[in-house]
């Protein structure tokens, strides 16, 4: 279990940077970054409509919020690949879409170890509800489920763990790569 989680760790950081760990961001590592938000915003998404274990995944006003700071993220760092003299602005903006995420992500997991200070239905919900995506994209910003819903581990973790997780890497690689980035 340890080692899958090792080298899935170790082929996200392979794709992002080189073997001599030169942290300065150029386009390509923009793009990737986008695209693996992107596609955690996906898994998410499969994990809603099939489900894992038998057991449907049904995205809780807080997982509405995390998909947000991902696509915030896979969002600001396309605009940085692609607008070169805006680059800094759109990596400090990325850069507080991974903070956001990460807060989100980490008020989840709270409730999750906390499930009493849930109260069953999340005034939260109703309100991001009534949003105009959550009308017009009910399959991706609809919040249906419980934030403090216990659900299959996955790879040993539950999904908002897995959230802050990837939240925390994200974050740490941008602000990292931000000081360190070429003049």
């Amino acid at each position: 279990m340890i080692c899958i989680k090792f080298l899935v760790i170790r082929f996200i950081f392979a794709t992002c940077l080189p073997t001599s760990y030169d942290l300065s961001m150029g386009s390509v590592r923009y793009l990737n970054i986008s695209l693996f938000s992107l596609g955690l915003v996906i898994f998410a998404v499969i994990l809603q409509h099939t489900g894992y274990k038998g057991v449907s995944f049904l995205p809780c006003p807080l997982c509405i919020l995390q998909r947000v700071g991902y696509l915030g993220v896979a969002t600001f760092c396309f605009l940085a690949a692609g607008i070169v003299p805006l680059r800094k602005p759109f990596h400090l903006l990325a850069l507080l879409s991974a903070a956001y995420g990460a807060s989100v992500a980490g008020r989840q997991v709270w409730l999750l170890s906390h499930p009493e200070a849930s109260c069953g239905i999340d005034p939260l919900e109703i309100w991001i509800n009534q949003f105009q995506l959550s009308q017009g994209i009910p399959w991706l910003f609809k919040a249906d489920g419980l934030c403090s819903s216990r659900l299959p581990a996955i790879l040993g973790l539950q999904v908002p763990e897995w959230s802050l997780f990837w939240f925390s890497v994200l974050f740490l690689f941008l602000l990292v790569s931000l000081f360190k980035e070429k003049t």
